[in-house]
């Protein structure tokens, strides 16, 4: 379990340091380089809770190796890919696949050992592994596009997929939830596409303008599909979101917040990596080892919040985690084009690390607090879900104004730009993300003060639920 946790966590950090090398080998353009992340994540997202709920009923080893199987066979392929749209595709499959297995995983621990000393013990595991995963995921990245392509950052996974799925039959037992009912595959798909037309409408205002047919085309389908996803949740005898679980202020006021959080996180991850290796052309395995005090100042924090929220509460903890995601942004946010790492990345990174890992564990004990049962599951699955299409939504719009910023600081140029011109709009572009970047946290700071009410004691029990 903690192997297939590992995978799951590396995979979305390893590609971010590969993303200036796919670029150039499969010919994608500034603003379309998103897909490679958005197309796993928003596949992730949507399909996050059907994935656990599929689980629960069919039985959580037969679809942890199910969605085990897709998610190796999804990264040889993207491995394999030999143009843009390949690679994409690839990633979404990917995305599907991890959607299916992260949900039976968690469960499967849940169910395999006993609760108290045992569980713990397993969970301290389970979020070692988790928290390491981002630090590994950025040095290995770097190293085996350097050192052996960059389709090994998905070839990576093959082998560690085969071994899980030969060896789960004979290492874990199968459950099941015993719960009889249906399952919301309409409200998957339709939430799921509404969002990709969303993003693809961003991508395209970004190339094409916003009054462009085509983007208007994708907003227009955006909203039919999302207002089509509501129709279904509130009709469905067996709703992918129970809508009504969002009358709890916590629940919703987490969830709101965790949207701002992923929008801020994953921008950030794009944007560095653009920024080391085609601004200050750092090498593939030298961004790697860039991001390690950010991936470590992560881990710690994550670790102190956890004490914090039993002692002092989740608002506390929660807000100035997100002034301190802001300040580190703002920071981000002065880059120069002739800027070095120590000077320019150093410092925001590590304020940046510290305030995500004070903002992670409140806000999925503010989503989980005072649920019980199944409502915790799908109390944890939410904020899950909110992160990853807020992290999907917000690199959308932070790409869009970056790659709009960084055209129009070309056009008034007057002359054939040169490299050092090139740079520098760059730059601008990427400044301007994490400006942008930086009111997502603050707005986040400002509703968590405004809608979190989590009592202390209900900090506590989920703080324990969760391992902490």
């Amino acid at each position: 379990m903690a192997s297939v946790q590992l995978v799951i966590v590396l995979d979305a950090a390893i590609v971010n340091v590969a993303l200036p090398t796919i670029k150039t080998a499969l010919g994608f353009s500034e603003g379309s380089l998103q897909w490679v992340v958005n197309a796993y994540t928003l596949v992730f997202g949507g399909f996050l809770l059907l994935g656990g709920r599929l689980a629960d009923r069919l039985g959580r080893r037969a679809v942890f190796m199910a969605g085990m199987t897709l998610f190796t066979v999804a990264s040889f392929l993207g491995g394999m890919s030999q143009s843009s749209s390949w690679l994409v595709a690839a990633r979404g499959l990917q995305g599907l696949g991890a959607a299916i297995v992260a949900p039976a995983t968690l469960s499967i621990i849940t169910t395999t050992f006993r609760e108290g000393r045992e569980r713990n013990r397993a969970m301290g595991v389970f979020g070692a592994v988790a928290g390491s995963g981002g630090a590994i995921g950025v040095l290995l990245g770097g190293l085996l596009t350097q050192y052996a392509g960059w389709q090994w950052v998905l070839f990576v996974n093959v082998p560690i997929g085969a071994a899980v799925v030969v060896l789960a039959p004979r290492l874990l037992a199968e459950s099941k939830s015993g719960e009889s009912g249906g399952f919301d595959i309409a409200g998957a798909v339709t939430v799921t596409a509404g969002l990709i037309a969303l993003v693809y409408g961003f991508v395209n205002a970004a190339q094409d303008g916003w009054s462009d047919p085509v983007t208007l085309l994708s907003f227009g389908l955006s909203a039919a599909l999302l207002a089509t996803f509501l129709v279904i949740e509130v009709r469905s005898r067996f709703p992918l979101v129970p809508l009504g679980v969002f009358r709890r202020r916590n629940l919703t006021g987490a969830n709101v917040v965790g949207l701002l959080v992923g929008a801020s996180l994953f921008a950030m991850f794009f944007f560095i990596s653009l920024y080391l290796q085609q601004v200050l052309g750092y090498s593939a395995l030298k961004t790697g080892l860039s991001y390690l005090p950010l991936s470590a100042g992560i881990i710690v924090s994550a670790g102190m919040a956890s004490k914090l929220v039993t002692r002092l509460g989740v608002t506390p903890v929660i807000v100035p985690g997100l002034v301190l995601t802001a300040i580190g942004l703002i920071l981000f946010a002065r880059i120069q084009p002739d800027g070095s790492y120590v000077g320019d990345v150093l410092a925001p990174s590590v304020i940046v690390a510290f305030g995500l890992g004070f903002s992670f564990v409140p806000l999925v004990i503010a989503a989980t607090a005072g649920t019980t049962g199944k409502d915790a599951g799908l109390a944890s699955g939410l904020i899950n879900t909110s992160q990853q299409v807020g992290g999907a939504l917000g690199l959308a719009v932070l790409s869009t104004l970056a790659t709009t910023r960084t055209k129009s600081s070309l056009s008034v140029l007057g002359h054939a730009p040169g490299p050092a011109d090139m740079a520098a709009a760059q730059v601008d572009g990427f400044r301007l993300a994490f400006a942008v970047g930086a009111g997502f946290a603050l707005i986040g700071a400002v509703l968590a003060l405004v809608l979190l009410r989590v009592p202390r004691e209900d900090a506590i029990a989920a703080a324990a639920q969760q391992g902490g």
